[in-house]
């Protein structure tokens, strides 16, 4: 059964591992990558990654993309949403923080961080406006 606006949104501001989707070549299947991401109902979503990386690129070029979440317990439930890129913003320690804080426990939040800004390279924000949604409950 298809979920309301609310049920799908509100799905989709709970934490869970995305699997983004992005059209990279012509004449080959999209890539998809797992990531972590943001949102908050009636918002824009979010991903935090490096512009030069293979889907920041991919993102960068296609002017859009796809994400996917899903749980199998206590039902299987999944939210899909596609859209436009709406900006893309400097990365900045507040947002690493925010994400992390987000996915992590409270004692791992500050390392993460650290890694995240002096070993893995120069993040950016890419928010998405939702414009095409698919959801369902299998339960």
């Amino acid at each position: 059964m298809a979920l309301n606006q609310a049920e799908r949104e509100e799905f989709l501001a709970e934490p869970h591992i995305g699997a983004l989707s992005v059209v990279e070549d012509d004449g080959r299947a999209p890539l998809i990558v797992p990531i972590w991401y943001g949102y908050t109902p009636g918002g824009e979503l979010w991903v935090n990654t490096e512009l030069e990386s293979r889907k920041g690129r991919a993102i960068r070029a296609a002017g859009r993309f796809s994400l996917m979440v899903q749980r199998v317990e206590p039902t299987i439930r999944y939210v899909s949403v596609e859209g436009p890129v709406t900006r893309i913003e400097p990365g900045s320690r507040e947002r690493t923080q925010q994400m992390a804080e987000r996915y992590l426990p409270p004692d791992r939040v500050a390392g993460y961080v650290d890694f995240e800004l002096n070993q893995m390279g120069e993040h950016s924000g890419i928010y998405m406006r939702p414009e095409h949604w698919l959801s369902s409950d299998l339960g």
